[in-house]
């Protein structure tokens, strides 16, 4: 479940409360965390309603203008598989904290157990992937061209684009990398992992 970055700030703020989709079928749960640009947004509620019954109230709560605004943004959707019509949701949403990882990120005064747990999970990744170990490589790479597009990073190493970016998400969960606009770089801690498989 994807929102544009003015709503997640609403979010954030505290100005906008609900989100409403047209769906097949629910897509998320109530209790769900999302983790997103200003953070976790959590789902309190999904719930079927009938747009019909919207109220301007609730459009603002989602933060459009007005009813008619709301109504026009959700006759954008397309139809369900094989044509089928699709329901409207209500879905109540609240920030619920900071995004963990970054935290993580920062965390580079590691012990010999952390960083023995650490490359425990990184050897893990590297046994369990197809095209064989690859996460000091990555982290290297990274770290010699932070900001470089991931496609001409892939390309580098002689990978598909879309492989490549899943490998490097598994590093951004372990609190090793940052995405930037274009491109990425070390976190503190990926460069404390980094420089123990690769005392430089």
């Amino acid at each position: 479940m994807l929102f544009p970055r003015p709503v997640l700030e609403g979010i954030a703020r505290g100005e906008i409360t609900l989100a409403y989709r047209r769906w097949d079928r629910p897509r998320v749960r109530a209790g769900t965390r999302l983790r997103t640009a200003v953070g976790l947004v959590e789902v309190e509620s999904v719930d079927r309603v009938a747009a019909s019954r919207l109220t301007a109230a609730d459009a603002r709560q989602a933060g459009f203008a007005g009813r008619r605004e709301l109504l026009d943004w959700l006759d954008g959707y397309r139809s369900g598989p094989a044509g089928e019509r699709l329901a409207t949701y209500r879905i109540a949403v609240r920030h619920a904290g900071d995004d963990p990882r970054v935290a993580l990120r920062g965390r580079d005064a590691l012990s010999p157990g952390d960083l023995e747990e650490v490359r425990g999970r990184l050897a893990r990744l590297d046994r369990a992937a197809r095209h064989g170990p690859w996460t000091a490589r990555v982290l290297r790479l990274i770290e010699e061209r932070p900001g470089v597009r991931a496609g001409d990073l892939a390309e580098s190493l002689d990978r598909e684009r879309l492989p490549f970016k899943a490998d490097v998400r598994k590093l951004k969960e372990l609190g090793l990398t940052e995405s930037l606009e274009v491109g990425y770089r070390l976190s503190p801690r990926g460069r404390a992992v980094l420089a123990s498989l690769d005392p430089r």
